[in-house]
């Protein structure tokens, strides 16, 4: 791990120190949950802050390494590298006063001021979503010295992740994550997805985290068959995402009917 760590830290310092600090916050959340008995919709006002730091620490620490393969192209690595960290950062501390004052910080538009809160997180995202879009368009422009297996697991997985935050606009046209029923009924341990009606949170996850999925699942198949043809490894790459894209595509389909996940 401290290997990892440097190598982490050598090939993008920003990205890595912002994914540190989300990790130390998904910590704190965690501590915070048995001292503060607060709930919010059924549970505790530090669950959410808690799955969204780990979840905004893989994808900084993803995107750290991902953008080094970018060699030459050194400030545009930058201004994304800032440009995601500063907006994450603003987005973990609206994310955090919500929780801290015991309010939604989604969809949550209730005051004036939760209505502003909210909208400086959508504004966050939508600027992240820009950013990686950027980073995508150089991935497919750029001569880049990869195994094309590797490559294009980058590459679909970027646009797999794109496509998936761009499934938070059907969230925010819900002013809901749930279908068929308020948010916050019976859900599955930890993530919380509904048990009792369709949730668009689960085609969001397996969108995002595409970013992780396909680009190892490209550098496995190029690694474990590098002796086989480069149209059988693509090939596998191909197949493999259409069927990670299926589920994903499958699972949106059953929220938007109103279908719990697990029926």
């Amino acid at each position: 791990m401290p290997e990892f760590t440097r190598e982490l830290e050598r090939r993008n310092l920003v990205l890595t120190r912002t994914a540190w600090i989300h990790a130390g916050l998904a910590v704190l959340a965690l501590a915070l949950m048995p001292v503060d008995d607060r709930t919010l919709l059924g549970v505790s006002v530090w669950l959410k802050p808690f799955k969204f730091m780990v979840s905004l620490a893989v994808f900084l620490g993803t995107l750290a390494w991902l953008l080094e393969h970018l060699r030459g192209a050194d400030r545009f690595v930058r201004v994304v590298s800032w440009g995601v960290s500063v907006t994450m950062l603003i987005e973990t501390a609206a994310l955090w006063t919500q929780a801290a004052r015991g309010r939604p910080s989604h969809y949550n538009v209730t005051t004036p001021f939760d209505g502003v809160v909210f909208g400086v997180m959508g504004v966050m995202i939508l600027l992240t979503s820009l950013l990686v879009a950027a980073a995508t368009i150089a991935f497919f422009v750029r001569r880049l010295d990869l195994p094309r297996t590797y490559l294009w697991g980058i590459r679909l997985g970027l646009v797999v992740f794109l496509l998936g935050s761009a499934q938070g606009l059907m969230m925010i046209s819900n002013r809901a994550h749930t279908v068929g029923a308020p948010d916050g009924g019976p859900g599955l341990p930890l993530v919380g997805w509904s048990t009792d009606a369709g949730d668009l949170r689960i085609a969001h996850a397996l969108g995002l985290h595409a970013l992780q999925i396909l680009p190892l699942a490209g550098y496995v198949i190029s690694r474990a068959l590098a002796s086989r043809s480069a149209a059988l490894r693509l090939g596998l790459l191909g197949a493999f995402t259409l069927l990670y894209v299926g589920l994903m595509t499958g699972a949106l389909a059953q929220a938007l009917a109103g279908l719990p996940l697990l029926g």
